[in-house]
């Protein structure tokens, strides 16, 4: 068996682990694949300055591909709130910054002087587990952080946006992948130009 053939396997015990002890934190029935994956990092453009922040990065399959996209370790921050999963994201990815904190309390999670300087956010949380006000807040509070015009992207099972758009904030659906289990749809939220 290859290295990456026997990481896959190791990242989907450690997956189905997670998901049996912790349900509704983590959402799905499967790791995201790499389809997934792929179409997630398209999102952040690696020449748009500042850093990328990824919220609940889970087994890798989104970190692996936003690196492949040119986003650098030295510009990379994940924040994992499973303890067992920040520690594999550390193995696995030993340049990585792995911040164990919970995505919802950005405030707390994150430091201060983040605001206004991000590149961007990707976010493998499983929003619709999730009361409406609790997405909403998320998705406010991470898009205050990224510089004007930057993504906030999050992908869901739903068929209609985690969260729908208002005078804040606009979304659109970047793409519909079928080679994933199930099925995902990834949405780019932005600040509302002022």
């Amino acid at each position: 068996m290859s290295n990456a053939a026997a990481r896959s396997k190791n990242d989907e015990l450690l997956f189905l682990s997670r998901l049996i002890s912790r349900p509704r934190s983590i959402g799905a029935i499967a790791p995201s694949s790499p389809a997934l994956a792929r179409k997630i990092a398209a999102q952040i453009d690696p020449k748009r300055p500042g850093p990328v922040i990824e919220l609940g990065p889970g087994t890798g399959a989104v970190t692996e591909a936003l690196i492949a996209r040119g986003i650098t370790f030295d510009r990379l921050i994940a924040v994992e709130a499973d303890p067992d999963l920040a520690r594999h994201m550390r193995e696995r990815f030993p340049a990585l910054r792995v911040i164990e904190g919970d995505a919802f309390c950005l405030d707390y999670t994150l430091p201060r002087e983040q605001t206004g300087a991000l590149a961007g956010v990707v976010s493998g949380l499983p929003l619709l587990n999730f009361p409406h006000e609790h997405r909403r807040s998320l998705i406010t509070s991470a898009l205050v952080r990224i510089r004007a015009g930057g993504p906030f992207v999050q992908f869901s099972y739903g068929f209609t946006a985690p969260v729908p758009t208002d005078d804040e904030m606009t979304v659109e659906r970047a793409g519909l992948v079928l080679a994933n289990l199930p099925p995902a749809r990834v949405w780019v939220y932005r600040r509302t130009a002022r």
